[in-house]
């Protein structure tokens, strides 16, 4: 450990709390212990140059859940459970909404759509038909009704008749909030180490020894936020699941807006200003998807290339601008996991896809464990 005295006294010394993990949910973390512990001395570690996973590489969906997606969820879980995971989602956008502030974030709140392909008859049919149900148990939350039918305007192909329109839908900068988190944690005094992957750890009574590529020092409290790469060290029930990701050079008069869900929400698009964002195709390959390794398979895109062509921009012209990936992570149950591990250990993971709209509630309540 090739460390100086002041790199010593001033990083790796008293340290009370360290967080591993800068996305979402650390920085939140990060942020809910100096509100609660104005005094202490805390430690943020980063794998990458940037927030790995999906901080920063997401599609900027201020959602809740589609209705396909909730028709989904009543079937695996109690209608008590599913209205809980919608409470939370919807408190922890209101969260980041309200720390950050919209203009920051560059909040829009054009609402969202679920689009349906013509051959998925089935699914289109089940959503018109429990429409007015799932409306019925979510009043409680909303006092009105989320979900309506409209008539598609933006001349999709391809498609059913209606679309599903939620008003309570919006779409973020994801680029703007993660700076804007980065900006606020070095304000309070917070103190964020880049390109440092933890390979150990082990808790003592009195603190944890932590371990990573290139250094080794104590810390009274540790709480992971490492979500998809979370089964490494935390041996949670956490699935890494990658998401493919592309968007369009800008597209003159783009009529587009709002934030939209195709196939059960395995594919996704938004506008992010004149230019289409698109991503998804894990169903196509939930093996292969789930890793950790980033990267782009010639599968999956070849299928958001050509719906982008046939369904979404069926008569414009336009070129790819980019392409990239993200690490979400994933379990059996949607709930994410918040809980103490050890007299010193934490941990907030297992977003479910949907970290930009529970990471900061879960940040918060994994703050709040210690």
């Amino acid at each position: 450990m090739n460390v100086s005295y002041w790199e010593l006294k001033n990083w790796f010394s008293n340290v009370d709390f360290t967080v591993v993990g800068s996305g979402i949910v650390g920085l939140h973390t990060a942020l809910r212990l100096r509100e609660r512990f104005p005094e202490s001395k805390i430690l943020v570690l980063e794998k990458g140059a940037l927030p790995e996973g999906a901080s920063t590489k997401n599609a900027g969906f201020a959602c809740f859940g589609s209705l396909s997606e909730i028709i989904e969820d009543l079937r695996n879980y109690s209608e008590e459970d599913v209205i809980q995971l919608i409470q939370k989602r919807w408190n922890g956008l209101q969260l980041l909404r309200k720390r950050l502030g919209d203009s920051v974030i560059d909040f829009k709140p054009y609402g969202g759509y679920e689009l349906f392909l013509k051959e998925d008859e089935s699914t289109y049919s089940e959503c018109l038909q429990k429409l007015p149900f799932v409306n019925d148990i979510l009043k409680s939350l909303f006092k009105t009704d989320v979900f309506t039918k409209e008539v598609d305007r933006f001349d999709f192909k391809g498609i059913h008749e209606y679309l599903i329109f939620n008003p309570f839908e919006g779409q973020i900068d994801t680029g703007n909030m993660m700076q804007a988190l980065l900006k606020e944690a070095h304000a309070n005094s917070i103190l964020i180490l880049n390109q440092q992957d933890v390979t150990e750890f082990q808790d003592f009574e009195n603190g944890v020894s932590i371990k990573t590529n290139d250094f080794v020092f104590n810390s009274k409290k540790v709480l992971f936020a490492t979500n998809g790469f979370a089964g490494k060290l935390t041996s949670n029930e956490v699935r890494p699941a990658r998401a493919q990701v592309l968007i369009t050079e800008p597209i003159p008069n783009l009529d587009i807006k709002g934030t939209f869900h195709i196939d059960g929400g395995y594919y996704y698009f938004r506008n992010i200003e004149n230019r289409i964002l698109f991503g998804g195709g894990r169903n196509l390959d939930f093996e292969g998807e789930t890793t950790t390794a980033f990267g782009l398979t010639e599968k999956i895109q070849n299928r958001l290339d050509s719906l982008l062509k046939e369904v979404i921009l069926p008569n414009t012209d336009y070129k790819i601008a980019h392409r990239w990936s993200g690490i979400m992570g994933l379990g059996a149950h949607k709930k994410p996991i918040v809980e103490q591990m050890s007299s010193n250990v934490y941990c907030g993971v297992r977003l479910g896809g949907m970290g930009v709209a529970i990471g900061s509630l879960v940040g918060q309540e994994l703050a709040d464990l210690v």
